[in-house]
């Protein structure tokens, strides 16, 4: 009987460590990532990066299309009068108190709208979809909608339901223009902040409200220590989205007031058009222009910055 002798099996040596990839491979990967995006990119830099670039290199030169020949550099002497213009300075407040105003009464008359939407009630997906619908009309064809049919000395809806107060034939947009171009805004926008805070109203946890009310805290209460601070970043995101839309209103000014009574309605967009267009003067429109445009990214930087705070802070909480 023969007995045979089993080798006992090799030992598993150590598994083979991952082959990590090297920066050159992650560097390849990573534009692979990119490359869908690269058209959307390069079609952006050309229809906003070069205008504004060919927008800085006008801004250097005094140019007035009426006088042929005149066109030649003078470096910075258009931004030295642009900030010396004093219509320019008042056109800017106009613009400041237009966008400011707007944006807080839409934001409070949103914050009054979306508390009521968030209740239960019946009709209130009709009514949802009937106050939204501000918001989706054409801005030319709502402001068109204002002059011509509410605002109307004669004929305007306005001042036919002000007439049994003793309120009638008043020429708003002569002479209101600047409230006139404010109420047209407000009304369009404040259907974008009623639906920004109603989701905000929606996210809320119910049982904080809930634990509340068993405490015996109002409704005043729960609105101030509660919803509040709560709303907060939706506040202010809507704020910023407002405002930065509404610092670039042209078609509102330009269909309702004209900016007239002289520039009482006008903002800075519809002035250097008037300037542009209107005036010829192609340097100090397109100096304007460049001195609009660094304005609002500095303060639209500071604004998202403090936005993206805010929620980033209530995500850690």
């Amino acid at each position: 009987m023969t007995s045979t002798l089993e080798r006992p099996p090799a030992e598993a040596g150590p598994p083979p460590a991952p082959r990590t990839p090297g920066p050159r491979s992650t560097r390849s990967e990573g534009w692979v990532r990119r490359a869908p995006l690269l058209p959307a990119l390069v079609f952006t830099i050309i229809i906003t990066q070069i205008p504004f670039l060919l927008t800085i290199f006008y801004s250097l030169q005094s140019w007035n299309l009426v006088r042929p020949g005149s066109q030649q550099f003078v470096w910075f002497e258009n931004y030295v009068s642009v900030f010396a213009d004093s219509q320019f300075r008042g056109v800017a407040l106009n613009t400041v108190v237009m966008t400011v105003g707007s944006v807080l009464v839409a934001v409070v008359l949103g914050m009054v709208l979306a508390l009521l939407l968030n209740r239960h009630f019946v009709g209130r997906g009709v009514v949802r979809t009937l106050l939204v619908t501000p918001f989706l009309i054409t801005p030319v064809a709502a402001a068109l909608l204002w002059k011509t049919t509410l605002l109307d000395p004669t004929y305007g809806l306005v001042n036919f339901l002000l007439s049994p107060f003793g309120v009638g034939d008043v020429a708003w947009t002569s002479s209101y223009p600047l409230v006139s171009v404010m109420v047209a805004l407000i009304w369009q926008w404040t259907p974008f902040m009623m639906l920004l805070l109603l989701a905000g109203l929606q996210s809320m946890p119910s049982d904080q409200i809930e634990a509340a009310r068993m405490d015996g805290a109002g409704a005043w209460a729960i609105f101030r220590e509660l919803t509040l601070p709560h709303l907060r970043r939706f506040i202010e995101l809507g704020t910023v989205l407002g405002a930065i839309y509404l610092v670039n209103t042209f078609d509102a000014v330009y269909m309702i007031t004209q900016g007239g009574p002289g520039t009482a309605s006008a903002n800075l967009p519809y002035y250097i058009y008037q300037r542009a267009f209107l005036g010829f003067d192609i340097g100090q429109s397109a100096a304007m222009g460049v001195v609009v445009v660094v304005m609002t990214i500095i303060v639209a930087t500071f604004a998202l910055r403090l936005v993206f705070t805010s929620f980033g802070a209530a995500e850690e909480n």
